[in-house]
């Protein structure tokens, strides 16, 4: 025994104290320690687990979100094409339609004046196939009649007047 004042220390006391705290070491670390060691571990790598399956899911998913993205990029620009390409059908359908009008009124136009100008000869025609009758007519009056000049213009006066009687 070691005598320190009011401590007193029995060695055999605590020689036993010392091989029980080892004993108490040893199960606690068989019994208790290591599974519990165990259940952390799984734990951790359970965590570990699911952060890794977020951190693919949440990769997955800005893939997909690009995806997303560039398919619905494409499909604007695809829009912007099908207007594009529709606007400019429409001017090249404008155009044509106000071409084949020009030419429809051109045509009218060429047409009316042929019209006019075939009326116009059948005019001349009607008036020189008149003029044609009077003057034989005019012609057989002065040839009947042995006229002298002042008497020839006379009947030529009263021709014009009958003539324009009958216009």
């Amino acid at each position: 025994m070691l005598d320190l004042g009011s401590i007193r220390i029995e060695w055999g006391t605590m020689i036993w104290q010392i091989v029980l705290f080892i004993i108490l070491v040893a199960a606690v670390s068989k019994f208790a320690y290591k599974p519990a060691m165990g259940i952390l571990t799984k734990r951790q790598e359970h965590i570990e687990n699911q952060i890794a399956a977020a951190e693919r899911a949440n990769a997955e998913s800005n893939a997909v979100l690009e995806e997303q993205r560039a398919e619905l990029k494409k499909v604007r620009e695809d829009a912007a094409s099908i207007l594009d390409r529709a606007k400019k059908q429409a001017d090249i359908e404008a155009t044509e339609i106000k071409k084949q009008s020009q030419e429809a009124a051109q045509r009218m136009i060429e047409d009316a004046k042929l019209e006019i100008n075939r009326e116009k000869e059948k005019a001349l025609s009607s008036v020189r196939d008149q003029v044609a009758g009077l003057s034989v007519l005019l012609a057989s009056k002065i040839i009947e009649k042995e006229m002298t000049e002042a008497e020839q213009q006379q009947t030529i006066e009263q021709f014009m007047r009958q003539v324009g009687e009958q216009a």
